[in-house]
């Protein structure tokens, strides 16, 4: 049987008020290689940024992996590693206090992306000493000011 390639991602988000600008950053290690991949939105939430990060990073992937996710969103990875966003698909996307699900459209994106790879999910304390959840801060963030950029200049 053949081995799954072993893929260490790590992913942020930034915005700018909730909702506002927002970026989302993701650096994918193989082996000795890293990609750096970022993005942003003019109006978005700091959540919807995180699970684009992850989102756009499992895109990248041409075949089934081993994926280590490190992400320094509880967000993100409970709902992943607890299965919350399974129970909340399951349920129509209702939460178990009965409140709507929110971001259903990207949750529905990231379960088939992460049903297809060999999925391990570590939270990260943010703005610490984790060099490369700093650099997907520094992408995200980035890309959130180009994104406040160009609305500032489109209400001149």
């Amino acid at each position: 049987m053949l081995r799954k390639k072993k893929v260490t991602i790590y992913t942020d988000g930034a915005c700018s008020g909730n909702p506002g600008p927002g970026g989302w950053g993701a650096v994918l290690c193989y082996k000795e290689k890293e990609k750096e991949l970022s993005g942003g939105e003019k109006q978005t939430t700091n959540n919807r940024m995180e699970l684009t990060a992850v989102i756009e990073a499992l895109q990248c992937l041409k075949e089934p992996c081993e994926v280590d996710l490190y992400s320094d969103s509880k967000y993100v990875i409970d709902a992943l590693e607890k299965k919350w966003a399974e129970s909340w698909r399951k349920k129509g996307w209702i939460k178990s206090d009965k409140q709507p699900a929110l971001n259903p459209d990207l949750w529905e994106t990231l379960l088939l992306l992460t049903s297809q790879h060999e999925m391990h999910y570590h939270w990260v304390k943010g703005h610490a000493e984790n060099e490369l959840n700093n650099r997907c801060d520094a992408l995200a963030v980035r890309e959130r000011d180009k994104a406040a950029e160009k609305n500032n200049s489109e209400q001149i």
